[in-house]
């Protein structure tokens, strides 16, 4: 049973010793009955809120919440160009934990109400873009959730997987998501402070100089390190604002551009109806599952043949634009042609003893003389320069190709020898010198 005003603002004299209590008022807060709330009014002038869970789920995020609010110390909050709500007492009331923190005057604005242009959409954009450049250690400090990049990424694949498990989940959406959460570049973002979700109901506005600007921020429960497009998600309900929020989100903030946080919104956001899914099938609740369903099937129809990260194709056009990066060639001046002074004079020698460079290309073997060679080797001493002999030039059948392998190039190798063991030894070992020669002289060609 919900608890009255009179209740609430009784258990204020508990939580903040020696003030009275001069009025109290209903506070719903749009909490959907998670809280019994109150409005009180203080014999000092302040006005004060009060409130306690009215279920376990709201207890939870109440105990969150405090641990939140301790964390905005006054130096962090001054970092802040709004207000959030200050704790000010706490005690107990029917086993129910109370808290009170001040009040914060405003107006909050739906997300679906959110209108286009400068003003509320462009507020909301900057007042995001403060909060997740608040420094990392304000959430670490207090030991508060902090969640890497690869880890949001596999909560979505669980709760993906769990949507799937109820067999309740349209089959494309289950397909569309698992593409999302698979592209890597969807998931490269840096984490920052965030509120874990707060929709734009969560801020404050107040009229300067005429023009709606946000002047505190409410439920930060959700204060956490992790990815700041969970604060964004609220934008799919806001199609007409989307873009003026967007941009001014980018334009003040301090941190490395994210193309993809829109991306990312838009995933959060449909993962939220296969919460909701879930949350029924626990529960256990027919309603829910229902209610869930049809619009998991809405949401196909409208999202049918689409991806929530576009596949970008490279065509025709990317290809001719990059022709302007491409530096230019130089041609080869001259002659390209393979060309005998690449060659060592070692390794000329092995061809012929003296052979004009002028005449090499067109020298042919003039008489039989010229394809023979010397017996074999004599008692000559090692010094003789009568020892070593001129090589015949190597016959066009025995002249293995430069695409030859390592094992094909031995094999040619080995021909001459088999043909020895049916010729005299003098005939075979030319061969197989004129080939080691031409070998060698190509291979010093390959490595020049």
């Amino acid at each position: 049973m919900a608890r009255s005003p009179l209740t609430l603002a009784a258990s204020v004299t508990s939580a903040l010793p020696r003030v009275g209590v001069v009025s109290v008022a209903a506070l719903t807060e749009s909490a959907a009955g998670r809280y019994d709330s109150a409005l009180v009014g203080l014999d000092d002038g302040r006005s004060v809120v009060v409130r306690v869970p009215a279920t376990a789920e709201a207890a939870t995020d109440l105990v969150a919440e405090v641990r939140a609010l301790r964390a905005l110390t006054p130096g962090v909050r001054a970092l802040l160009p709004f207000r959030a709500p200050e704790l000010l007492g706490e005690t107990g009331l029917d086993r129910a934990r109370v808290v009170v923190v001040d009040h914060l005057p405003g107006y909050r604005v739906d997300a679906a109400h959110v209108p286009a242009g400068p003003g509320i959409a462009t507020s909301l954009g900057a007042a995001l873009a403060a909060l997740h450049s608040l420094p990392l250690s304000v959430v670490r400090t207090e030991g508060l959730p902090v969640r890497t990049p690869e880890q949001v990424r596999d909560d979505a694949r669980r709760l993906i997987d769990r949507a799937s498990a109820t067999h309740r989940t349209p089959i494309s959406l289950i397909a569309r998501w698992t593409r999302a959460v698979e592209n890597d570049d969807l998931w490269r973002f840096e984490a920052a402070v965030v509120l874990g979700g707060a929709s734009a109901a969560a801020f404050l506005f107040d009229d300067v100089d005429g023009v709606p600007t946000i002047t505190g921020a409410l439920e930060w429960a959700g204060l956490s390190v992790g990815d700041p497009a969970a604060d964004l998600q609220w934008l799919s309900a806001a199609p007409d604002a989307a873009g003026e929020v967007f941009d001014a989100y980018a334009a003040a903030s301090a941190r490395t551009p994210d193309a993809l946080v829109r991306e990312r919104a838009r995933l959060y956001a449909e993962l939220e109806f296969a919460k909701w899914l879930v949350h029924g099938y626990d529960a256990d609740r027919a309603d829910v599952l229902d209610d869930a369903e049809a619009l998991l099937r809405s949401l196909a129809d409208g999202t049918s043949g689409e991806d929530i990260v576009a596949v970008s194709a490279h065509g025709v056009d990317d290809a001719i634009a990059l022709l302007d990066r491409v530096p230019e060639r130089a041609d080869a001046a001259g002659d390209t042609s393979l060309q005998t002074d690449t060659y060592a004079a070692d390794d000329l020698s092995l061809w012929s003893e003296e052979l004009p460079a002028d005449t090499t290309a067109e020298r042919e073997p003039s008489s039989a003389a010229d394809q023979t060679v010397a017996e074999p080797p004599s008692e000559a001493p090692a010094d003789d320069p009568e020892r070593t002999q001129p090589i015949a030039p190597v016959d066009v059948d025995d002249f293995v190709p430069l695409s030859f392998a390592t094992g094909e190039l031995d094999a040619a190798l080995a021909a001459p020898r088999e043909r020895a063991q049916t010729s005299d030894w003098t005939e075979a070992q030319a061969e197989v010198d004129s080939a080691r020669a031409a070998d060698a002289a190509l291979r010093r060609w390959l490595a020049d």
